[in-house]
């Protein structure tokens, strides 16, 4: 999310200075690659880059490609096959074993449809929204529509269908995705015309904190540093001030019965209780359960949360099963963390992967770490 924003942001300030841009994005990926499809790029004419679609052996020839992309003033799709084991022939020393096929397009300014007016109409609000792009995978020398259109949970569409052959059986997938809430994105083969990248983009995480003590500061870098949005909540006006966190979108001062009041919570919320009140983290826990957000953590021993669950229990508020999945006592991954800076990047990072169903262990025992789902290929046929 926070490129997406990084995106936007460098494109306003290149059309502001009247320079070109373009836009590269990973639209499909076969076997193993640093970023997987959605990765995005925006390269100005000055070779100015923002974001990136792989660890950085692509960029350089991906700045060469969008020149002429906007010399040209059309979309152009382009391949990276590094399943040779002499990959140094491309060039790009890519070593990833995989298949990368990389949408480069102009950004008219002018369009209301362009990638990034749809960008914007994606943050606007709070909600997930599905973005379809489209290009000629089996003749690279046809007209690549390349971005083209965004569906809201509404159902209500921005852009045009390139062809009305396929709007249909596109249209009906695109809703599919978008009502499973399916976080995998996918691509479909429409005949031998189109292949169609059908991408689900959800909102930025939204991080509530209460507590405003001094090791809730390396927790706020951290998660502004990856573009979430953060609340903070404390009872203590004098701790909870913006001078102090600076990075925070939203403070509220609140006595713990009434904090939930002033918070919202979705499907992407996750949230941390470390105010070091134990009444204040208790009160604030037991309005919690019943939501069953995605994530709480409780800061500080199991016995401490124990407790709390303990008195619940003898006020004759027993936690369910399901309600306990989703609470995380003692908080954060077990690396060893000793000091603020480090339990908040173990807080961090279990949030993390609970957002992303892993389990948190380490990488060396996956036999692949870049290719995160395969990718779907569903074959459409066309009456």
């Amino acid at each position: 999310m926070k490129e997406l924003k990084d995106i936007i942001t460098a494109f306003d300030a290149a059309h502001n200075a009247g320079r070109q841009t373009a836009l590269a994005t990973v639209v499909h990926v076969e076997g193993s690659s640093y970023r997987r499809a959605g990765a995005r790029m925006l390269i100005t004419e000055d070779g100015q880059l923002t974001g990136a679609i792989s660890g950085g052996c692509l960029e350089g020839d991906a700045l060469r490609k969008a020149r002429l992309v906007m010399a040209q003033n059309k979309p152009m799709l382009v391949t990276y096959d590094t399943t040779d084991d002499d990959d140094a022939k491309f060039g790009v020393g890519l070593g990833c074993n995989g298949i990368i096929h990389i949408m480069i397009e102009p950004i008219f300014a002018d369009r209301q449809d362009n990638p990034i007016q749809l960008f914007k109409q994606f943050l606007s609000k709070r909600e997930p929204v599905v973005l379809i792009t489209l290009f000629t995978i089996n003749d690279k020398q046809a007209p690549q529509p390349g971005t083209c259109l965004l569906l809201n949970k509404d159902e209500e569409i921005t852009g045009q269908f390139p062809d009305d052959a396929i709007k249909d059986a596109l249209l009906q997938d695109a809703k599919h995705v978008l009502a499973n809430g399916n976080s995998v994105t996918k691509t479909y083969l429409y005949g031998d015309k189109f292949t169609c990248f059908i991408e689900l983009m959800q909102p930025a995480v939204s991080l509530v904190i209460f507590g405003a003590g001094n090791d809730t500061i390396p927790l706020v870098q951290i998660a502004a540093a990856l573009g979430w949005i953060i609340h903070l909540v404390d009872g203590r006006a004098n701790y909870a001030v913006p001078e102090r966190f600076p990075l925070v979108g939203k403070i509220t001062i609140s006595k713990p019965e009434y904090a939930l009041q002033h918070v919202k919570i979705d499907e992407r919320t996750v949230i941390i209780l470390m105010t070091h009140n134990y009444n204040y983290d208790a009160c604030v826990l037991k309005q919690l359960l019943p939501l069953s957000p995605s994530y709480i953590g409780v800061l500080g021993p199991k016995k401490r949360l124990q407790r709390m669950l303990d008195e619940f229990a003898g006020e004759g508020i027993t936690a369910t099963p399901q309600q306990l999945e989703s609470v995380f006592g003692p908080a954060g991954l077990d690396i060893g963390s000793e000091n603020a800076d480090e339990i908040a990047l173990s807080i961090i990072a279990e949030m993390q992967a609970v957002l992303k169903g892993r389990s948190g262990t380490s990488l060396r025992y996956k036999t692949s770490i870049h290719n995160h789902v395969p990718q779907q290929i569903v074959h459409q046929s066309m009456p």
